[in-house]
């Protein structure tokens, strides 16, 4: 056989099976959000977290795809290929099906991001009109800005031109989810309870840290399909990338746990769990181009970072279920800069610890990663400000007080996620 249709072939296994890993990623957000709130609203996560991927898996395909990997035009900032795809090739070396798949798996991502942090709040119908929008335009969008030219030279969009460089989506889709999270978190304003009279946050614990732990490590697993799949090859290099993506999620964890146990006087699980999220979504971006050095670095800050985000959105009143905001939007940002900051000169084989801001590219490296997150923040929080406030002047944004408080499970779903332990309890 042919060995380029061998390695080609080899390409198609380990790309479809890196989607499937990041597709295990949704069982992860469930189980983190269910976990992270409160028991009467468990049902109501565990539908969101089905139908974002539902639904936004069918608008990326109908719409979504094309405006993202489709012929640029407008000066890179947009794309199209034409409603539903293009034919796609299929038989021996075939490619695209494997690709629409892979990148299906990562619009979905960036729509589930949002679900922790409207989380007991929002009315099942505008989530869904809202993950609709997003997968269809919001993240192909800005995803044509800085991928496009994974479809090909003529998809290349205007930021990737001048050098961004986001290798598996810290801007691309946790920078996207987690701005618009932090635009519907301020559109729906504090669950009932949150904060006192004189303004301190009162604690709502979640009901199961067992699933929310559970979650984590579903994402963590998640997360090898995440980065070293979007090599989209099956090359030794998938092997250097797991390595630096698990380096920094442990070093996310420790430093998170050490920052919240100083600040709180107890090793607080919740805090150190977000610690292993922040670290992973940091390390997307520069996973490729950074030492292992580097992204203990990378992971031991992000975890810093974490922790003093959800005491600083708090003092806000920014009520942020899950911490959502603070793991996706803060620390996308910060991986997005830290591969301007750690980048490794490629002659050097990534086997030291040169700082990229000197050997990797330069002030002006940096400075093309710093305007790429710039210009999401201002395209994914403007839309999700307009999505939010439309539904909100339409008067379907935000549950009934009553339905708030006796929860959105047997309101909105006339469902009990408990509803056989509880039966069962009673006899």
């Amino acid at each position: 056989m042919n060995p380029e249709i061998v390695q080609t072939n080899l390409n198609v296994v380990w790309t479809l099976i890196a989607g499937i890993l990041v597709f295990t990623m949704q069982a992860g957000f469930a189980l983190v959000e269910t976990g992270f709130t409160r028991a009467k609203n468990a049902a109501n996560i565990m539908m969101k977290n089905l139908m974002d991927f539902a639904a936004g898996s069918l608008a990326f395909y109908i719409l979504g795809a094309a405006l993202m990997f489709g012929a640029t035009f407008a000066g890179g900032f947009l794309g199209w290929g034409g409603l539903g795809m293009p034919q796609l090739s299929s038989g021996e070396g075939s490619w695209d099906w494997t690709f629409l798949f892979f990148q299906t798996m990562f619009a979905a991502t960036a729509a589930t991001i949002v679900s922790g942090a409207v989380a007991e709040r929002i009315e099942f119908k505008s989530y869904l009109i809202y993950s609709v929008l997003v997968s269809a335009i919001v993240y192909p969008i800005s995803g044509h800005w800085m991928w496009g030219s994974l479809a090909g030279e003529a998809s290349a969009g205007w930021l990737e031109k001048l050098g961004f460089h986001d290798f598996a989506g810290s801007t691309v889709v946790h920078s996207v989810g987690g701005w618009i999270a932090l635009a519907g978190a301020m559109a729906l304003g504090p669950r009932i309870g949150k904060y006192r009279h004189d303004g301190s946050a009162n604690p709502i614990p979640g009901h199961s840290l067992v699933l929310g732990t559970l979650g984590v490590f579903l994402l963590w697993i998640g997360w090898f399909g995440f980065n070293p799949g979007s090599y989209t090859a099956g090359i030794g290099s998938i092997g250097r990338v797991a390595m630096t993506t698990n380096l920094a999620a442990c070093a996310g964890t420790c430093a998170a746990l050490v920052t919240a146990w100083a600040i709180m006087g107890k090793p607080d699980l919740t805090m150190a769990l977000n610690g292993s999220l922040a670290g992973l979504v940091a390390i997307t971006a520069p996973c490729d181009i950074v030492t292992a050095n580097a992204s203990l670095a990378i992971g031991a800050v992000a975890g810093v970072l974490v922790v003093l985000s959800v005491f600083a959105f708090d003092k806000l009143h920014i009520d942020d279920p899950v911490g959502a905001v603070s793991v996706h939007c803060v620390n996308g940002v910060w991986g997005t800069l830290a591969v301007g900051l750690f980048a490794a000169p490629v002659s050097a084989g990534y086997g030291n610890d040169l700082v990229g801001l000197f050997y990797g590219g330069g002030i002006k490296f940096l400075g093309v990663q710093a305007l790429g997150a710039l210009c999401t923040a201002v395209w994914a929080f403007g839309c999700g400000t307009v999505i939010f406030a439309v539904l909100k002047k339409a008067g379907i944004l935000r549950v009934s007080a009553k339905t708030e408080l006796k929860g959105l499970d047997i309101v909105e779903h006339g469902q009990d996620a408990y509803a056989s332990f509880q039966f069962f309890s009673n006899i």
